[in-house]
Formats: C-alpha cells, sequence, structure tokens
C-alpha cells in the first residue's frame, strides 16, 4: 500500500495548478503544501464545498436537477450515494431501499416487491434496488425524502427519474465545460458488505466506471468514501484504485461486520493504520464540535489536529440550513422548517481547521469559506 500512498503523493503535486480556469482544486491529500515546492502558490487552500447528494436543500436529493444545481451554486464536488440494480448497474439512492425517495409505494405493479429485509442488522421493510432492473427504475419518479421539513421540495415531487452513477459522470463533464472549472465527483459506496452478500459487489463497477470515464489517475477530481473500511481496503488492494478514498465515521457504533468502533479508529493509532489505505476522514460533524446537553455548540475536539498529524484531510457532514438541523444557539424562531444561522454554524466549523464540508446548501458553503 506504501506505492498507492507515494503515486497519490505525486498526483497531487501534479494537479496543484488547475486545468481550468475558475478551478477549486483539491487539497493535497498526503503532506503540507510544503512538499509542493513551488507548484503550492498555484494551488488554492480553500476548503472543498460538496455538495450533499446534490443541492438536497433545494431540490429532491440524487437527482440530476439536484447535482446540477449544486455546480451552478459553486460546489467543488458532487457527492451520488451509490447503490446497485438487479442487473448490475449503479444508481444514485440514498440507501437500497427506495420507498422513501421514490414513488414506487403508489405503482400498483411493483406492490407485490415490497419486503422485509436485515440491512446491515436492522430489520428494513420496503423496495429494494436489487429487485429492479434499470429499465424498471427508471420508470420510478424522484420524491422528497424529508417533505415536513422540507415542504418546498415537494414541488418537484414525480419530476425527475433516478439517475445511473454514469449520467452523473456525464452531466460532470458537460458541466465542466459549461462553467469552465473541473467539477469533481465524490461518490460512496452504500452498504457494501449487503449488496456483496446478494452477489452484487459495488466495488468492481465503481472501479470500471471511473477507469471507463478516464477518472481513475493521478490528480483527477474524485474521491471515493465508504462507512466500511472493508470496502476501502478492497478498492485499494484488489480494485486498486488510484482515486483518494475518504472513510466515513459515526458518532456511535462502528463499521458492519468490524469488530472496531469508529472511535477506536479515530484512536491516534487508529489514524495512523487508516493511513495506510485511506487519505482523508469523513467524521459526524458532532465528532468535530459536539454538542452540550442543552443543545448548544461545545468545544472542538482534537480530532482535527490528530487526523493532521496522522497525514489525513478531514471532511465532515452533514451541513443543513434548517432549524431542526442547528444548534440551539443558532435557531431562529420557533419553526423546524424554518433556516436559521446555518453560515455561522459554517464558519464556526471551518475555523477548526477542516478541510472541506457537506453541505445540502453549497451555496452557504461557498459564502462561509470567504468569511474565516
Amino acid at each position: 500500500m506504501a506505492d498507492r500512498r507515494q503515486v497519490l503523493r505525486l498526483g497531487a503535486a501534479a494537479a496543484a495548478a488547475p486545468a481550468l480556469a475558475g478551478t477549486v482544486a483539491a487539497p493535497a491529500l498526503a503532506g503540507d503544501e510544503h512538499q509542493q515546492g513551488t507548484t503550492a502558490k498555484h494551488h488554492t487552500s480553500k476548503p472543498l464545498v460538496v455538495g450533499h447528494r446534490g443541492a438536497s436543500g433545494y431540490r429532491p436529493e440524487h437527482t440530476l436537477a439536484s447535482y446540477e444545481l449544486a455546480a451552478r451554486l459553486g460546489a467543488d464536488y458532487m457527492e451520488p450515494d451509490l447503490v446497485i440494480t438487479k442487473d448490475g448497474v449503479l444508481v444514485c439512492r440514498h440507501e437500497p431501499e427506495i420507498g422513501g425517495t421514490t414513488d414506487v409505494a403508489s405503482r400498483p405493479e411493483f406492490a407485490g416487491r415490497k419486503k422485509t429485509v436485515l440491512l446491515d442488522g436492522v430489520s428494513v421493510t420496503g423496495w429494494f434496488t436489487e429487485d429492479f432492473t434499470l429499465a424498471e427504475l427508471k420508470t420510478l419518479r424522484a420524491t422528497e425524502r424529508i417533505p415536513a421539513i422540507r415542504q418546498r421540495n415537494t414541488l418537484y415531487d414525480g419530476r425527475f427519474q433516478i439517475p445511473t452513477f454514469q449520467e452523473v459522470l456525464d452531466l460532470r463533464r458537460r458541466l465542466s465545460k459549461e462553467l469552465d472549472r473541473d467539477l469533481g465527483v465524490f461518490p460512496e459506496t452504500k452498504h457494501p458488505t449487503y449488496f456483496r452478500k446478494l452477489g452484487l459487489p459495488l466495488e468492481g463497477p465503481l472501479a470500471k466506471a471511473l477507469r471507463r470515464n478516464g477518472l481513475d489517475k493521478r490528480g483527477a477530481k474524485v474521491f471515493v468514501q465508504s462507512f466500511e473500511a472493508a470496502n476501502l481496503r478492497e478498492l485499494a488492494d484488489e480494485h486498486r484504485v488510484q482515486v483518494p478514498l475518504v472513510f466515513l465515521t459515526g458518532a456511535a457504533g462502528g463499521p458492519f461486520g468490524d469488530p472496531r468502533s469508529y472511535a477506536d479508529y479515530l484512536t491516534p493509532a487508529g489514524l495512523r493504520e487508516l493511513n495506510d489505505f485511506v487519505d482523508g476522514l469523513g467524521p459526524e460533524k458532532s465528532q468535530i464540535i459536539p454538542r452540550k446537553a442543552d443543545g448548544t455548540l461545545g468545544t472542538p475536539t482534537a480530532l482535527v489536529g490528530n487526523a493532521h498529524k496522522a497525514g489525513l484531510k478531514v471532511i465532515p457532514y452533514t451541513f443543513r440550513a434548517e432549524n431542526s438541523f442547528l444548534p440551539v444557539e443558532l435557531r431562529v424562531g420557533t419553526d423546524a422548517a424554518a433556516y436559521g444561522k446555518a453560515i455561522d454554524e459554517q464558519v464556526t466549523f471551518l475555523k477548526t481547521g477542516i478541510d472541506g464540508l457537506f453541505t445540502d446548501n453549497p451555496d452557504v458553503g461557498v459564502l462561509a469559506r470567504t468569511l474565516i
């Protein structure tokens, strides 16, 4: 794995000068700017803004409309969550279960496919992508996942299809030309162990898609992320994926089927081990600044500094504008769906030294990073 890390170090320096005007380039992925020599002055140190499921604060998540709006609002990366169909095609949904994000429940022709599965140890009832061909999924239409909070997004219910990963990569290519900047993608493999047990592994199709589109190479604007360390190890060791890998962590629990907890991985020793096969962390934001018992922001933890010492970048999730997602002191009024002081929250987190953030409102992230 040392060879892969060296390739990525070289790749970060080679990609230091943006290929297109106006690019916010990816940060150096292994090592500080001084290691890049004279190219450092051409390599922006601005934190990355990742459009979480696109611009999901304004459009139903994981639709081409959501991804495109994220790019037009200034996001550096679009984030598609990847699941897979019965016929082995990567599609963009937050979960294998699609009852909460499509109109499948209203389609009588698919009523018989409702079932209950054990999804990473949790009983889940609904409709699952592995029971649908791509052609069948394309007959469905996306709906807003949290309509009680994002009622305005329900205006677009029924308007958009479920996109394939290839369609997102095609969109990236088109918008990069139109917007004159190299737009990135930040795919996440969702429940890889679950799909592997079904005989539908995600790793091979993902690696093939990146290579088919000329994106599995040094300097490509791609990160691949996962909550499962074993999944990332397989991508690195067996599939020899050359783009940076990011290990996602939760505030509790651990990767499915892994004897270690996320807390174990985030010790100084655990972070050094992660450095052997990943390039960054994607922690839940409370792992950067926890909330006090009264719901207000507490004191930042040592995670950012410890991760940087271990050679890892830190890009936490998820920043949203509505009161229901904000710390108590940044809420405005009593309406859970109303916007609070989201800019203030993101500025506070950016000042901890994080290398980027995932946000449902990319325009807020773009503005916040100008204020630090």
